[in-house]
């Protein structure tokens, strides 16, 4: 193959400017778009042979505008913002990122949790206002913590995230049941067992999300799922935003059914202004970082080049 001319079109969120194109830059003639907005995006891909991007819709649409094109690299694992029916009949190969950011995503869960249990930000944040110096106790609580060691920890999704999750949660003490819609009896081992669906909700204390989305599971989380869980559970979601009613968990954490929630990831990102969770109490929620540690994106774009290079060569590698 010549010289390819390669285009990276939202190339912000995932290299702020802290992490090197160089490995990519290697690879052809690359042109390096920090955003792409609707009318920016045609001229852009006029003659590209590779398209690198994120979360660009490759619709027919758009693709129709890309006549050259011969490569989708996506610096994700997830592909849903492709046409693949499209793409395989014009040829075009798409790529994608396997498992990069697994550990970060794992971290994250925990991070949120923990925020939701023992609430460190909102201490630490008391302690800078002044109230410790004013305190006439040696200590004082502004909010109840809440031991995990002993809780039980359910998780949806048992994939190679999931099974991350599940680890740190024995490592904490605390037993794991987990749902997978196939048997998975490699995870199964002392205080950590596959259970069926209704059996990990009556009984999980925090229910952690890490399922991809599906026709099956958008909007698994709604009212009648709720309604199975434990009084009093945390739940948890750093997989893709849809698989939740937002509506449904905003009126559970205000009746009290569910003690917090903690996100990664809404239905529409960035953020709306009206969504029902932004206000709704006992809630964290981060703008979809969990992925975003620099180990991680150096790890995904090492990937990405590797994709190109393979490509390249007449071995594309990571299709999807």
């Amino acid at each position: 193959m010549k010289q390819p001319r390669i285009a990276i079109l939202d190339a912000y969120t995932t290299n702020p400017g802290d992490v090197s194109w160089e490995a990519l830059e290697a690879l052809g003639d690359v042109f390096i778009y920090e955003r792409s907005s609707l009318t920016d995006i045609a001229p852009r891909i006029a003659d590209i042979d590779i398209a690198v991007s994120n979360k660009i819709i490759w619709n027919k649409e758009l693709l129709d505008k890309a006549p050259n094109l011969k490569m989708i690299a996506l610096l994700s694992t997830g592909y849903n913002v492709v046409d693949l029916e499209e793409t395989k009949a014009r040829g075009i190969i798409v790529s994608n990122v396997p498992a990069y950011s697994t550990p970060d995503v794992a971290q994250h869960t925990f991070a949120l949790l923990l925020e939701l249990t023992t609430h460190v930000g909102a201490y630490a944040q008391s302690v800078r206002n002044g109230a410790w110096i004013t305190s006439i106790d040696f200590t004082y609580q502004i909010a109840p913590l809440v031991a995990l060691a002993h809780k039980t920890f359910g998780i949806i999704g048992m994939g190679s995230i999931g099974s991350s999750v599940a680890r740190i949660a024995r490592a904490f003490d605390m037993d794991v049941m987990f749902f997978s819609p196939h048997p998975k009896h490699r995870y199964e081992r002392d205080r950590c067992h596959q259970v069926r669906l209704d059996t990990l909700l009556q009984h999980a204390d925090i229910v952690s999300l890490h399922c991809p989305e599906t026709t099956e599971t958008r909007g698994l989380v709604n009212e009648e799922f709720i309604a199975k869980m434990k009084d009093g559970a945390y739940l948890l979601n750093t997989a893709r935003g849809d698989l939740l009613d937002e509506h449904a968990v905003s009126q559970a954490l205000r009746s009290g059914k569910l003690a917090g929630f903690g996100a990664d990831v809404m239905s529409i990102e960035p953020m709306k202004a009206d969504n029902p969770l932004r206000c709704a109490p006992n809630t964290v929620i981060t703008p979809h970082i969990a992925w975003a540690t620099k180990e991680a994106r150096e790890r995904l774009m090492s990937v990405v080049a590797s994709n190109i290079a393979s490509f390249i060569a007449g071995n594309p590698e990571n299709i999807v």
